[in-house]
């Protein structure tokens, strides 16, 4: 149950009783209307901003609306206290029973406590990782194949219909030059001396297994024959080997995509020319001529007329060009098309997770969304900033697999896969995040995957312990959710326990503003709470989960906090984390 939006609901209620009884206006928008938990406990348990957003509508003092509000909500039953502050702001606490009656609603929702259905299953397409299909995963990836993934996995739970997908870039010269690399490994299994790679092409060892493989399905057939022969079919097995590899890398991570989407397949099958031609319906293509480019002009530029895009009526800086001087496409005219191709199966709000090297082309391809669903799509482009590995805050030299870069499997190797995926999660995906192998691996505090994941095995630790104590005790989750709660008084107890109830209204604040890393924020910090609680047992005897002389407060405690690891499990999976019960 989230309590926020019940409050909310009956909040709504209220207004809508004064407006009925004349108080207020009719017809008066709540819609921005929120419900906060103050930052200082002693102002309240929950906060709203009702009186102050309906202060214009209502034309009249916010105090004098919160004045008129506060006394119905002091009425509802699960409210103790109400009172105005400031110019308007309502601050009101919970009644301790109702906040403990929590306890057993989370235990029994189990792990679809906070699951929303706030999404009302719309439509989501989510394309992340797309990497080019010419080498294995590095680091540099591994951000945003975490982020991506962690980001649709929580839409998921908030309620949206949610589609994972890759991006294949299998069109561009890079393939070529993938080609006739492998052609090179290709010549060398079949025992040709191919002397030092050239320069321009891929020279890592990742591709001696499939020059290998290409030996073997096709022995000499293409040995010494012109490349216009073998080039066709060596990209194809190049790229089908490449994408295997990255298929296996992500699986690493535990990463596993709904649609892989082939950008040649634009090409050949005139999918270019249908996007181009709704952009030309709708009167939004010309020929003309760009300006040059400001600062220093390219030796090449040449002014020529060129088929362009209206970007700048969607609020781009510069009209954009679909076509290249030979008359091929460019790389934007393929993006469009794929973008449109996605509208086309019914995807009008799409997320794509980019690399921070990307943030000058998110304004053109916004406007290309923007002009093909005539502004009801929406392109929510996240940017995920670079990956600093370090050792004891030092730049840290890996040995590179690839030869040339660190690898995603490489981290992985070397830490686990659960540490990866929580570390890169640990800050907002457009701030640079320092990835330090000293302290992903310490088990302390400052280290937040051991600190979350020991929270979940400490539970679990402290049940086997009241299952040792207590003869024939039942501590599963349904036999927990009918403990007597009410003996728990402490206010370290009941600050846990609200802090608790503060997870579903996280889920989706979380999932409408496209931030998975608010859920690692949240476990840590309903973390520290748990191990505070649990040191004040250490101090205080009486605190204790565990007491051999009280079995009904040991069960009330054993109930609230199966509740927190069931809090705990839950966003470790939607970030992909698996939720350790011994460590």
């Amino acid at each position: 149950m989230n309590i926020y939006k019940n409050l909310q609901n009956k909040i709504k209620v209220i207004v809508e009783g004064l407006s009925a009884a004349g108080d207020l206006p009719e017809g008066l928008d709540l819609s921005n209307m929120t419900l906060e938990s103050p930052r200082d406990p002693s102002h309240g348990d929950m906060a709203t901003n009702v009186a102050m957003i309906l202060t214009k509508q209502a034309k009249m003092n916010p105090r004098q609306i919160a004045e008129m509000v506060a006394p119905k909500m002091e009425q509802l039953e699960e409210v103790s206290s109400v009172s105005v502050a400031g110019p308007g702001f309502i601050n009101f606490y919970l009644k301790p029973d109702f906040i403990l009656a929590q306890v057993g609603a989370i235990l029994s929702a189990g792990q679809e406590y906070g699951r929303s259905d706030s999404g009302a299953q719309e439509k989501v397409n989510v394309e992340y990782v797309s990497a080019n299909p010419t080498g294995p995963m590095h680091v540099g990836h591994c951000r945003g194949a975490i982020f991506g993934d962690a980001l649709a996995s929580l839409l998921d739970f908030a309620g949206f219909d949610v589609t994972r997908e890759y991006y294949i870039n299998d069109a561009g010269s890079q393939i070529d030059v993938l080609a006739r690399s492998l052609y090179l490994r290709y010549r060398e299994a079949l025992g040709h001396d191919i002397g030092e790679i050239p320069q321009g092409l891929y020279p890592g060892d990742y591709l001696v297994a499939p020059g290998k493989a290409l030996a073997e399905e096709c022995g000499d057939k293409w040995l010494d024959r012109p490349e216009e022969d073998w080039l066709p079919s060596v990209r194809k097995f190049a790229t089908d080997k490449m994408m295997e590899m990255i298929r296996e890398d992500l699986a690493v991570l535990g990463i596993h995509h709904d649609v892989f989407f082939s950008e040649k397949t634009l090409h050949e099958n005139g999918g270019i020319e249908e996007a181009v031609e709704e952009l030309r319906k709708k009167g939004l293509i010309y020929e003309g001529v760009l300006e040059p480019p400001k600062g220093k002009k390219p030796e090449d530029w040449e002014e020529r007329p060129q088929l362009l895009f209206r970007a700048t009526d969607f609020g781009d800086d510069i009209d954009r060009p679909l076509q290249k001087s030979d008359g091929t496409w460019t790389y934007f005219a393929a993006d469009v098309a794929y973008h449109y191709n996605k509208v086309g199966r019914g995807f009008y709000n799409m997320i794509d997770v980019w690399g921070a090297d990307h943030g000058g082309y998110v304004k053109r391809v916004q406007a290309a969304i923007k002009a093909i669903t005539d502004g009801k799509g929406e392109l929510d482009v996240r940017l995920c900033q670079l990956v600093n590995l370090l050792k004891n805050g030092q730049p840290y030299k890996m040995s590179k697999r690839a030869g040339t870069f660190v690898t995603l499997r490489d981290v992985v190797d070397e830490v686990g896969k659960d540490v990866v995926r929580f570390i890169m999660l640990t800050r907002k995906n457009d701030a640079a995040l320092d990835f330090d192998f000293s302290k992903v691996t310490e088990q302390s505090k400052d280290n937040p995957v051991f600190y979350v994941q020991y929270a979940h095995a400490r539970v679990h630790s402290v049940l086997r312990k009241a299952g040792e104590v207590f003869d024939g005790l039942d501590v599963t989750t349904e036999s927990l959710a009918k403990a007597d709660i009410s003996l728990l008084g402490d206010d370290a107890e009941l600050s846990l326990i609200r802090n608790m109830t503060g997870w579903p209204r996280l889920v989706e604040s979380a999932a409408l503003a496209h931030e998975p890393h608010r859920i690692s924020f949240y476990l840590y910090d309903l973390a520290s709470e748990f191990h505070a609680l649990w040191n004040k047992g250490n101090d205080n005897p009486g605190l204790k989960f565990v007491l051999e002389e009280n079995r009904e407060l040991t069960l009330a405690r054993l109930a609230m906090i199966s509740a927190l690891a069931n809090i705990v499990a839950t966003g470790l999976n939607i970030l992909g984390v698996e939720p350790l019960r011994e460590m």
